[in-house]
């Protein structure tokens, strides 16, 4: 009977809903930033017949380089926060001697159309945020030093 039970615990633990391992702790993950950051506006930049010195200028250089495809650039940017992947950039830059032909990714730059819808957007109101009311008829209050501490206060019931 006695070796009996620990093998009904067994079996009963493997039918539970939630495994064991759920309970474990995890290890920390810091946050990882990979590849050089991209931004609308260092796309903005970009203009056809850009010399490849003028693209490092902008984007600073490619990380990934090609030996068998010398006329393409790939930009990759990666921001991983602990095992979650919160941003992934890439973009792919084309040239054609030397001068930049084409721009292909998921980072566009912004058009005259982007730019009117947001100007045309209502600014928003500055907050204001108020910590304590202020009364000018109030009386001060008491300084920090002249309350008066436990003993201080036991003393003075007591008369000395």
């Amino acid at each position: 009977m006695r070796r009996l039970v620990p093998l009904i615990l067994l079996f009963l633990a493997a039918c539970s809903s939630t495994s064991f391992t759920s309970y474990l702790p995890t290890p920390y993950r810091p946050d990882i930033q990979q590849g050089n950051v991209i931004t609308q506006d260092m796309v903005a930049k970009l203009k056809p017949g850009m010399t490849k010195a003028q693209v490092r200028f902008v984007l600073g250089s490619p990380p990934i380089t090609d030996i068998f495809h010398a006329n393409r650039w790939d930009y990759v940017y990666l921001l991983k926060e602990g095992r979650n992947i919160k941003e992934e950039r890439k973009l792919t830059l084309f040239f054609d001697n030397d001068q930049l032909t084409r721009v292909a990714g998921d980072v566009v730059p912004e058009t005259a159309q982007d730019k009117a819808q947001e100007a045309a957007k209502p600014a928003q109101a500055p907050t204001e945020i108020v910590l304590q009311k202020y009364d000018p008829k109030a009386p001060p209050p008491p300084p920090p030093g002249d309350e008066k501490g436990f003993f201080g206060r036991l003393l003075e019931k007591i008369g000395l």
